[in-house]
């Protein structure tokens, strides 16, 4: 680990990690991250040494002029912090990062002991993948954990995937084999419009985050983003009728799929929970 700082005393902490690569379609989880980082200016605090993670033919160094001086930004997985007062004083460690090339295992290892060290009481992973979903309809974002309680308290699935994974996957088993709570967020993302960035997608992820967290996220201008994306994607796929059929096959799916959901109780629970999180008073 490279510190850049001393490492600090945290008030009932928090992880939040999102990793480029496979576990990241359109990029709409590390956006998250990235996203709450500058809006609450979050403070980088250490990294890990990419030497030890990274091939940097994969993921190549980028050199930038500070001034007159030329510097380079290697690949790693950062960590800031974040010092919330409201509702309560909690802190929230942001970690963004890239999937490792190598040593996954040790990858794992480095950041659980850091999470330790820091007195984390839960680690949430986001991660988005391409799914059969329409860009019309709000973003389907499911959670998953390998803790059987930890799924009946946060109302989530206890995870049955089996199949390759990412550094997303690995992280959450290496967290049920530590005993460290850990969640992960999944937001689907249309395969048809894969392409970065995805803001609606990173906003359904942060809408869950903020449901977890009891506490209202800064989200910025993404709303208006997310408006101006479904606008964009409705207007290419009105101009292929093949494209437009087949988004029309998707939201008849979707929808029927939902049907039973849409009971007025569910309706009513949905909007509650928006007025809790948007009370200014």
């Amino acid at each position: 680990m490279i510190e850049l700082e001393g490492m600090p005393e945290l008030i009932d902490p928090v992880m939040v990690c999102a990793f480029e690569g496979w576990n990241d379609a359109a990029d709409s989880a590390t956006a998250a991250v990235s996203h709450l980082e500058r809006e609450w200016d979050a403070k980088v605090f250490a990294a890990l040494d990419g030497e030890e993670y990274y091939d940097f033919q994969v993921n190549r160094p980028t050199v930038w002029m500070d001034g007159d001086t030329r510097k380079i930004t290697w690949p790693t997985t950062r960590l800031s912090l974040v010092r919330l007062t409201e509702p309560k004083p909690r802190d929230v460690v942001l970690v963004r990062g890239i999937e490792p090339s190598m040593r996954w295992r040790a990858f794992c290892n480095e950041l659980l002991g850091l999470a330790h060290e820091l007195g984390v009481e839960l680690v949430v992973q986001l991660g988005a993948l391409l799914g059969d979903t329409p860009h019309t309809r709000p973003v389907p974002v499911s959670g998953t954990t390998s803790d059987e309680g930890l799924a009946r308290e946060l109302n989530v699935e206890e995870s049955r995937y089996e199949g390759p994974t990412g550094i997303v996957g690995v992280l959450q088993e290496a967290c049920a084999h530590a005993g460290m709570p850990a969640v992960t967020f999944w937001a689907a993302v249309p395969h048809y419009v894969s392409q970065p960035p995805n803001p609606k997608a990173t906003l359904g992820l942060l809408g869950r985050l903020e449901d977890l967290l009891e506490v209202r996220l800064p989200l910025g201008d993404l709303a208006e983003d997310a408006r101006a994306w479904q606008t964009g994607v409705d207007q290419l796929a009105a101009e292929d009728s093949e494209v437009a059929e087949y988004v029309r096959t998707l939201e008849q799916a979707r929808d029927t799929e939902e049907l039973p959901e849409a009971s007025g109780e569910a309706i009513a629970k949905e909007f509650e929970k928006y007025l809790r999180r948007r009370n200014e008073d």
